[in-house]
């Protein structure tokens, strides 16, 4: 393989693609035994892999500069276009399922995988491909129109995450400029991302219609493979963060008050942990990954193995820049067996963040595309995804002092307490979207007052000073996973409880604990939510008593790590 910038994106022919797989069916539907069976769809999947590889170079040069026009038109090509390629896999879907040799296919890659296809069948229908094609291009939308926004802050041109950093500055005036300034970018495009939207929302609510589901929860809930629990599930979750989880925040919030010494504890305030200055991490970009790699290759020969692969072949982009696009992710280039780390750092802790929780996720897509059968069982659902990218941050607890030298137990400290003080901020975008398209007819307005009162029961120690914008309910359009991937958020959550179940275990017995985990990362999507959940000996985390005990021991270790700061 070359390095990522090497690699040739080849713009997929789906009018050969569409011949071929045609020509695939055919020879599945005449198929004679299972080894012919075998053979069709292998060379299907050759032909899968090829076209997702080629979407996703294109997908990560487009998000590298949202100004690139080659990129972005090639983006809204694939979208339209790529479209088609979903009737010609109901095709071969349908074909799979149907053939007499289905228990022989099931026998060598799993029953999981034709399960999970059946439920993909629900979700195909040449009557909403118009539809997915508009979404496509909604999202395309707001995230060029995110990346774009830019303000002088201090005369510095800073996006969003320029801002961040001012945001945990020690100096209260220069928070508090930069928490404005970061409001007011919102505010100035608020009516464009409203408006976008309100298109999303009435565009996904028509596509659950035509394909037969009652409203859009019950088609995302199929749609993101949530075939093991219901959104009332979901539900109590949410009642049990806000009843066990969210009284330990407004300890660990007042604590960083008195901390702060001052009398109120507003937004710009949170990100601040220590007067003093939050740790910091040490070196350049190229210095820091080269910490990393020194860190997986001491870690274990699998993670020292997988992140020299990722170093020799340039698989990251990970500095700011402007037209760049906001956040971080990891994808996964199927025909390469090669992860990709994208992210923004702006010389916080952050940046030390990605080099963990996005190196958790790459190693998770390195592990399964070399050990599992079928590029359709390399990845999970993302409350399991999580999981590997979660534990991954505490995991790497141990060598923070090559990150963070003598700040490392500060660091630890605030990172554990962020992993738990997040919770209930990420199950008030679950229940901010559950109530939206309970009532998809609600004004931006209305919207914003739901996010208010969200606010309220999961977050009553937020305090936006006075900025009417997000008093009144603005803070919700800054999250990018309710524009594009629609209720992608409560499964931080629910993988956060089981990353404390390792990292629990692993003070315990780090052999046992690890290897679970590097067994539940080459598992990839092989198996359902809680066979995956039992595969690794983690406990339900649904379940009142498995959050009451993991939050319990939690608590008692933020204050075995206070008590080691300096």
């Amino acid at each position: 393989m070359n390095t990522f910038k090497e690699l040739e994106y080849v713009r997929p022919d789906f009018s050969k693609i569409k011949k071929d797989v045609k020509a695939i069916v055919k020879r599945m539907k005449s198929a004679s035994t299972y080894e012919e069976l075998n053979r069709a769809y292998k060379d299907a999947e050759k032909i899968l892999v090829s076209v997702f590889t080629q979407q996703t170079i294109c997908e990560i040069r487009n998000t590298l500069d949202k100004t690139d026009e080659f990129y972005d038109k090639e983006m809204k090509y694939l979208n339209e276009k790529g479209s088609s390629m979903k009737l010609s896999m109901l095709s071969l879907y349908k074909a799979l399922l149907k053939s007499p040799f289905r228990a022989e296919f099931d026998r060598e890659y799993g029953p999981f995988l034709t399960y999970n296809i059946e439920h993909e069948l629900k979700l195909i229908s040449i009557l909403t491909l118009l539809d997915t094609v508009k979404e496509g291009n909604l999202s395309q939308k707001y995230s060029k129109d995110a990346a774009l926004c830019k303000t002088e802050f201090r005369g510095e041109e800073c996006n969003f995450y320029g801002l961040l950093k001012h945001m945990e500055s020690t100096d209260r005036a220069e928070r508090k400029e930069a928490f404005i300034a970061w409001a007011d970018l919102y505010k100035s495009v608020s009516d464009k991302l409203d408006s976008t939207y309100d298109e999303l929302v009435k565009l996904r609510v028509k596509i659950a219609k035509k394909l037969g589901f009652k409203n859009y929860i019950d088609y995302i809930y199929i749609a993101r493979g949530r075939y093991d629990y219901t959104a009332r599930d979901v539900e109590e979750f949410r009642n049990n963060v806000r009843d066990i989880i969210v009284p330990v925040c407004k300890e660990l919030y007042e604590k960083q008050k008195e901390r702060l010494g001052v009398d109120r504890l507003h937004y710009y305030d949170e990100a601040l942990v220590f007067p003093e200055g939050n740790a910091l991490p040490i070196g350049t970009k190229d210095e820091l990954v080269e910490k990393a790699r020194k860190m997986y290759n001491d870690m274990s020969k699998e993670t020292g193995e997988y992140f020299n692969f990722m170093v020799e072949h340039e698989l990251f982009d990970l500095e700011t820049r402007p037209g760049k696009h906001l956040g971080g992710y990891c994808t996964f280039l199927p025909e390469y067996n090669a992860p990709f780390i994208f992210s923004n750092f702006n010389g916080t802790s952050a940046d030390v963040d990605v080099l963990t929780h996005e190196a958790g996720h790459a190693l998770q897509c390195y592990l399964s595309g070399r050990t599992q059968k079928t590029m359709l069982s390399t990845s999970s659902t993302s409350e399991i995804n999580e999981i590997h990218s979660m534990s991954m941050e505490h995991f790497a607890y141990p060598y923070m002092e090559s990150f963070f030298g003598e700040n490392a137990d500060k660091y630890r400290y605030s990172h554990l307490c962020s992993a738990l003080t997040v919770i209930p901020y990420l199950v008030s975008v679950d229940e901010f979207q559950h109530r939206v398209f309970e009532n998809p007819k609600m004004t931006a307005k209305e919207r914003r007052k739901v996010w208010h009162e969200i606010e309220e029961i999961y977050l009553p120690w937020r305090d936006y000073d006075g900025n009417e914008f997000l008093t009144e309910g603005g803070f919700w359009m800054q999250k990018q996973h309710i524009f594009l991937y629609p209720f992608y958020y409560v499964d931080y959550a629910l993988a956060q409880v089981c990353a404390f179940q390792l990292f629990i275990r692993e003070r315990q017995d780090h052999d046992k604990a690890f290897h679970d985990y590097l067994e539940l990362c080459k598992a990839g999507g092989s198996k359902g939510y809680f066979d995956l959940l039992s595969s690794a000996e983690l406990k339900n985390p649904f379940k009142k008593e498995t959050m009451e005990e993991t939050i319990g021991e939690i608590r008692n270790i933020i204050s075995e790590f206070e008590s080691k700061l300096k």
